[in-house]
């Protein structure tokens, strides 16, 4: 399914999951990694590279395949970058290396309509940071409904100035952001049609009666014929300790698998960005969870009272790479690297 070198597009995360001060803004929110040690240098002391893999743009921009650097023109000078390690903003790095909040809505818009019959209006955002998703979906319709959990506050607070600033004010109005733990954010996060936790982010959840109680109080949350979508990267280069990079337009994304243990399955990545002035923002973004099995995340869902659980695997193209197209699946190809979306269902 896909080659090896896969380089995950992954949400923020913070290192611990105790609930800050609540806080609501009218605008949406989520919950976001930890920023720890981020520095600017002009020398790279990260592991050593391989060769970046190849990446295309997937319904999951997951980096399947890395896109192939495009050839220099002999005829005019590159284009300057704009970004730099000391002027560019770590979030706006993210967003546009990371995320593709328009093709994961069209992803949970569509499966959530194909097995209800009728289009979800209420959405639920777990571990939300700058409330990326939760603005994506109101644009959507002007019935749907947006609450984003995440108790990163300067996170939010970001997210509500750049990316909530950008909807139009009755979009807005639609957006409820909570600075709360996803595991007991209140009554204004219940009674939803859909829940997300993407990007892996529940990862930061080590053990598993913490996740079982989390699988529990989402399903708690929501309505009668609700569902839960959740995202999973696996395969055997999940666990291998590597780098790997990415081109992105004007910087360099850089994946770090920096360490992995494989008695508890706990890991350690980060995210560094490269820039072509030759600067470098290292641990940008900072990762240590637990990279569950796709098994253990189905037998955890069901566990915790989800009645149906499936897994939607990604189809392949003509050369083997990833379509973007993702289908239920019982049997799976073991791949060096894939992505899935788990759907639960209430």
């Amino acid at each position: 399914m896909h080659r090896p070198g896969v380089i995950p597009r992954l949400a923020h995360m913070p290192h611990d999951h105790a609930p800050q001060d609540s806080r609501v803004a009218s605008a949406g929110a989520q919950l976001e990694i930890k920023p720890t040690t981020m520095t600017a240098t002009t020398n790279d002391d990260a592991p050593s590279e391989k060769p970046a893999a190849k990446a295309s743009s997937t319904a999951k921009s997951s980096g399947k395949s890395a896109a192939k650097p495009k050839r220099k023109s002999k005829k005019r000078t590159p284009r300057k970058s704009k970004y730099t390690a000391a002027t560019a903003d770590r979030h706006i790095l993210y967003q546009l290396s990371v995320q593709n909040v328009e093709s994961e809505i069209d992803f949970v818009d569509a499966t959530y309509k194909e097995l209800r019959g009728k289009p979800a209006t209420s959405l639920r955002e777990d571990f939300c940071g700058t409330a990326h998703t939760s603005c994506e979906w109101v644009r959507r319709r002007s019935t749907n409904t947006a609450v984003g959990v995440d108790f990163d506050q300067p996170t939010l607070d970001w997210g509500i100035e750049h990316n909530l600033g950008r909807l139009k004010p009755s979009q807005r109005s639609r957006v409820t952001l909570l600075s709360k733990d996803v595991r007991d954010p209140g009554p204004k996060a219940r009674k939803v049609d859909v829940a997300l936790a993407m990007n892996f982010s529940y990862w930061i959840l080590r053990n598993r009666s913490d996740m079982i109680e989390y699988f529990r109080s989402i399903r708690r949350s929501l309505n009668a014929g609700g569902i839960f979508f959740l995202d999973h990267y696996g395969g055997y280069e999940s666990m291998k300790e590597q780098v790997e990079k990415r081109d992105v337009d004007g910087f360099t994304y850089v994946w770090d698998q920096h360490r992995y243990n494989p008695i508890t399955g706990d890991m350690q990545c980060y995210i560094h960005f490269h820039f072509p002035d030759g600067s470098k923002m290292r641990r940008a973004f900072d990762y240590y969870w637990r990279l569950w099995t796709l098994p253990e995340v189905q037998e955890m869902l069901k566990e915790a009272g989800f009645q149906r659980v499936t897994v939607y695997w990604e189809g392949d193209d003509d050369d083997g790479e990833g379509n973007g197209e993702f289908e239920p699946r019982d049997i799976g190809e073991a791949a060096p690297a894939y992505l899935t979306y788990i759907v639960a269902e209430r």
